[in-house]
């Protein structure tokens, strides 16, 4: 217990003399010649109290902290009943946000307006547990005589900082108060405990932004993004960029990525403030920049997009690949696979036109450059989405145009059927060629013949020709969606990729070739995965196929710190409906026993499925909500 007679005299010899004549706690000390600096008059009987539209303010600048904190202070009630005590969030100035707990502690502090919008800083009100907490950054624990003004001597508190995951700043403070007669000893380890508890909540809600931000810069690689983008979080900080991403900002801004922090330093009033600050700032830093914002019901994070390293004053539209594709760059063992591979190289053989039909992902146009390949076609191999462009240019891709044909068209430039002689014109989508478009498109096929939008120039053309579709076109011929003629001459032969969950041990296969490609890319040493990881894969039904393998493995790579992909590093919607493996089977895999990380691993697996619901988690994991606590504090600390 605290000695408060042993206290009282310490007091009274340092508001005489400005020394303690008793042993007291440095920190109580400390903050008592702060609180004389600060000319706080003992006789203060309460602190100042801000305007409600200045509150309203501050807890929308303070949300998130406020949000996360929501569900540890209704748990934090459950252990604090019948103290009469109340829990207190405090923004980073001292400043009280929010109070729940026990009526009467909340109405006798309003006496000294520990309420709602009070100044609870030690510039403010001396000595007590939340300003003193703010100065230490550090937990604290303030009793009744330890307080500086006599009128805050009536109370107890304890108080414990929240820092955010991200960058260690100071979010706010957990305060538990009380009359000074209900002193209850463990008021600070709640505290710490309900602290702890909002700073994992945090730190979830961080991984999953950033998460959020990682998918959505994986699908933007599969769509064409250049290799000179960075995926941000929304406070800047560099989730993902290739050295050469790297090196190309330092060339461009050398001062805006701070190396230390791993973020870039446009100053935190901007990236806290406003979406738009933060844009300009970067744009306007990195001429011909682009930064995209990442949005999901909130902001999540950026893309920032660099200019071209380089580009040649006259840019060929088309260029063909280096290496030609071939069979023998198709991964996959599977009975399925080898019977495909062996179907297609006989259809590239006979020169006819080859339908290539699979859901997406299967990498139809990975056998569409192998048909190319095995084909011997000295030309080029042409690819066309007919899904991803307007349907206003679509023609003019395809066939090319004239000057002056049309608004904008300020030079002659040759379509991809004419760029594509001699060589292999593939149409991806084909099923969402606009109906006014098949007929010329037919005709070419027919004819062989190609004119540019604006010329009666006749153009001979000879092509190999693949098309590809997700789509049973032959259901949209009958729908009258796709004319039946184009249908039978783009299919005359037609060639079904089979999905990667019909192909057995193909996946793993897959992704050990796939690991090694993306650590190449990434300039880094190939991760392997683990016999629970690959299990995992093997009996996931992958509707995206071998590109959501990809987007999986690029991100279980990006998330892991080590050289092993481990069955919770994959993302949950693969992981969905699968049990988790037990810490025996775990331990059976790996080189050492090391239980403590193995009670690490499962702890973190379990707050994740329950969706950071600690209280849940601890229910699952079969201990105390307090140990589950103290557990996070030590795994924190390691």
């Amino acid at each position: 217990m605290i000695d408060n007679k042993n206290i009282q005299q310490a007091w009274d010899t340092f508001q005489q003399y400005g020394v303690a004549s008793t042993p007291i706690s440095p920190p109580v000390l400390a903050s008592w010649q702060r609180s004389l600096q600060h000319g706080i008059d003992v006789e203060r009987n309460a602190t100042t109290l801000l305007k409600e539209g200045e509150l309203h303010r501050l807890k929308l600048q303070h949300s998130p902290f406020l949000y996360a904190s929501r569900l540890a202070i209704r748990e934090g009630q459950e252990r604090l009943n019948d103290t009469q005590s109340m829990i207190i969030l405090a923004d980073p100035q001292g400043v009280i946000l929010e109070t729940a707990g026990d009526p009467r502690a909340i109405d006798a502090g309003q006496d000294i307006r520990l309420q709602n919008g009070g100044r609870w800083d030690e510039a403010s009100i001396g000595t007590n547990a939340i300003g003193t907490a703010i100065m230490l950054n550090a937990p604290v624990q303030i009793h009744a005589v330890e307080h500086f003004c006599n009128e805050v001597k009536k109370w107890t508190c304890a108080a414990a900082p929240v820092t955010d995951p991200r960058d260690q700043r100071l979010l706010g403070v957990v305060d538990i108060s009380g009359p000074a007669d209900t002193f209850y000893p463990q008021s600070l380890a709640h505290a710490i405990a309900i602290a702890r508890q909002v700073e994992a909540l945090l730190a979830h809600e961080m991984e999953v932004e950033h998460e959020g931000v990682l998918h959505y810069f994986l699908a933007k690689r599969f769509s064409g993004l250049n290799d000179t983008s960075i995926a941000l979080s929304h406070s800047g900080k560099v989730l993902y960029a290739t050295s050469r991403a790297l090196q190309e900002l330092r060339r461009r801004c050398p001062r805006l990525l701070d190396s230390q922090r791993g973020r870039l330093d446009v100053g935190q009033e901007v990236i806290g403030d406003t979406l738009t600050g933060f844009i300009e700032s970067i744009e306007g830093l990195i001429p011909g920049a682009r930064c995209e914002p990442v949005v999901d019901r909130k902001l999540l994070g950026y893309i920032l997009i660099l200019p071209s390293v380089s580009q040649p004053t006259h840019p060929s539209r088309f260029t063909a690949p280096q290496r030609l594709t071939g069979f023998d760059d198709i991964i996959g063992e599977s009975r399925v696979m080898r019977d495909t591979c062996a179907t297609a190289q006989k259809m590239a053989q006979s020169g006819a036109p080859i339908l290539i039909e699979g859901e997406t992902g299967v990498g139809k146009e990975l056998f569409a450059r192998a048909v190319h390949g095995e084909s011997q076609r000295p030309g080029a191999f042409v690819p066309i989405n007919c899904g991803a462009m307007p349907r206003e240019l679509i023609a003019s891709e395809l066939f090319g145009h004239e000057k002056g044909a049309f608004t904008g068209a300020d030079r002659s430039s040759a379509g991809k059927i004419e760029v594509a002689n001699g060589g292999t014109l593939c149409l991806d989508e084909i099923g969402e060629l606009p109906p006014d478009m098949q007929p010329y498109l037919l005709r070419v096929l027919d004819d062989g013949i190609v004119y540019r939008i604006g010329s009666h120039q006749e153009k001979q053309v000879a092509i190999g020709l693949v098309s590809m579709t997700n789509r049973n076109l032959a259901n949209e011929v009958e729908k009258g969606t796709f004319r039946q003629d184009l249908f039978y001459r783009i299919a005359t032969l037609r060639l079904r990729i089979p999905p990667l969950r019909e192909r057995g041990d193909d996946v793993l296969l897959i992704a050990e070739q796939l690991c090694r490609t993306l650590a190449m890319q990434r300039g880094t040493t190939p991760v392997s995965l683990s016999s629970e990881a690959q299990d995992c894969l093997s009996h996931y039904h992958w509707p995206g196929n071998v590109r959501e393998l990809r987007n999986v493995l690029e991100m279980s790579m990006l998330m892991t710190p080590g050289k092993c992909i481990e069955w919770h590093d994959l993302p949950e919607e693969v992981r969905m409906n699968q049990e988790a493996p037990s810490a025996t089977k775990r331990l059976k895999y790996t080189s050492t026993s090391d239980l403590r990380t193995t009670e690490e691993l499962l702890i973190k697996e379990t707050i994740a499925r329950q969706g950071g619901n600690l209280t849940q988690a601890a229910k699952q994991l079969g201990i105390a909500r307090s140990t589950l606590y103290s557990r996070l504090a030590k795994a924190k600390k390691r």
